[in-house]
């Protein structure tokens, strides 16, 4: 017997001769495929002498005694749609999403830099600026996510933040998860906490406004990370953290960050990046996860911060979109980087280089930027209630210049202003 399907001669295949009734052989199969074994064994003990086992005979077998598991409705498809109209519309053509989700302790450093107290009043003020813009920011920005404290402040007039977002046109979003924990017996290696008591906590943000949310992993590059063990744990949160949104009704945004802490270079991060998305994208498929409910939040492709080699916006670009077409499914609608510390400059070039590489891209690749959509208005601010005109200009600006990254139509000025172009890295970068 010939062809592709059967097992060609050869001493290490038993002839049909050798398999008799009391044979070991015959009682290994009789195990293996028990209760069919008798059909088996019939097949292959018809009298068609010394023809070695083909194996087009064992799909029956295996298709009766090892079925796939079986996927149970998960959604409905009325679920589906919402689902996958909310992602769509976050990442609508030209838009991208301000992430206004830093922490209390976050926030801390950010005014410090500004000489302005961490109160709730000024960190109210502050996102108020942001919130407040001309409502052209509509044309760049698709989503907000949110810090829990600010999803309850009000603006200036009265109304709550995620009011003032939804009647520009915005999905408001909410950060979910609770910060990182440290995984025992790795080299300072974590996972992230919040599963406990989530679904509750969705589905009062889905009461309260929110149409997505927001739950970052934490990996990092060295000679002995990301380990195994942090690749499969954190997929694995974040599988069931993007299960549970879409059962209350949010689309979760999935983001393993690999850090640009260290001095490998793009190879090196393309290759581990590559990995980490495989393995998330393996989980999310494990938990049954809609896809095309969801988004993506991932790190770009890039050096690390202490790399002695420089790289240009389009090897960073043709690197991460090779990454990207190797391990994520064309049915994710959306893929939103953050930043990573670059410079807001940096990080608009770098994406509008990514919008510009001749290769196939199923997905929209766009922004959630913080501290690159924040750090020249925060600059223009300065606490001071007389700038708050300044500081929406610049904000606005700079979510412009995103939008147009986003389709690969960002031609930077001559000279870029200095705010802008300053590194926004911090070390073990936490919000």
């Amino acid at each position: 017997m010939t062809g592709a399907n059967c097992v060609s001669r050869g001493p290490a295949i038993p002839l049909l001769s050798h398999i008799t009734s009391t044979s070991p052989l015959n009682r290994t199969i009789k195990t293996a495929f028990h209760p069919l074994s008798a059909r088996f064994i019939s097949l292959i003990s018809s009298g068609r002498q010394n023809r070695p086992v083909c194996h087009c005979l064992l799909p029956s077998v295996f298709d009766k005694t090892n079925k796939m598991t079986y996927q149970f409705p998960a959604l409905s498809p009325e679920k589906k749609k919402e689902l996958a109209d909310i992602a769509q519309k976050i990442v609508a053509p030209g838009k991208g999403i301000l992430a206004a989700d830093e922490s209390t302790g976050t926030m801390a450093k950010r005014l410090q830099k500004i000489n302005v107290e961490n109160t709730e009043e000024n960190r109210r003020f502050y996102r108020n600026i942001l919130f407040s813009s001309d409502a052209s920011m509509a044309n760049s920005i698709g989503g907000v996510i949110f810090f829990h404290e600010t999803l309850y402040q009000k603006s200036d007039c009265g109304k709550l933040f995620p009011q003032v977002i939804k009647e520009k046109g915005i999905v408001v979003g909410i950060k979910v998860d609770k910060g990182t924990a440290a995984l025992a017996g790795t080299d300072g290696e974590t996972t992230t906490q919040g599963l406990d008591g989530l679904s509750e906590r969705c589905a009062q943000y889905k009461k309260d406004g929110c149409d997505f949310a927001k739950w970052r992993c934490v990996l990092k590059i060295s000679d002995s990370c990301p380990s195994g063990l942090a690749i499969a744990e954190n997929a694995n949160v974040l599988a069931r953290y993007a299960s549970i949104c879409q059962q209350n009704g949010l689309v979760p945004i999935v983001e393993p960050e690999i850090l640009p802490d260290g001095d490998h270079d793009l190879q090196r991060c393309q290759y581990v990046t590559e990995k980490v998305l495989a393995a998330v994208y393996k989980a999310l498929s494990d938990h049954h996860v809609y896809l095309e409910g969801t988004l993506l939040k991932p790190n770009m492709v890039t050096a690390g911060h202490s790399c002695p080699k420089k790289y240009t916006p389009e090897d960073v670009a043709c690197a991460t979109v090779m990454a990207l077409r190797r391990s994520v499914p064309a049915a994710v609608p959306g893929i939103c980087f953050l930043s990573g510390g670059q410079s807001e400059e940096e990080a608009s070039l770098n994406l509008n280089a990514i919008n510009q590489v001749p290769i196939g891209r199923p997905w929209k690749l766009t922004f959630s930027y913080g501290r690159a959509l924040q750090a020249s208005a925060l600059a223009a601010w300065q606490g001071k209630p007389a700038n708050k005109d300044a500081a929406q200009k610049a904000f606005c600006n700079r979510a412009k210049i995103n939008g147009l990254a986003s389709k690969g139509e960002y031609k930077p000025a001559a000279k870029a202003d200095q705010a802008s172009m300053q590194s926004l890295y911090t070390a073990s970068y936490v919000y």
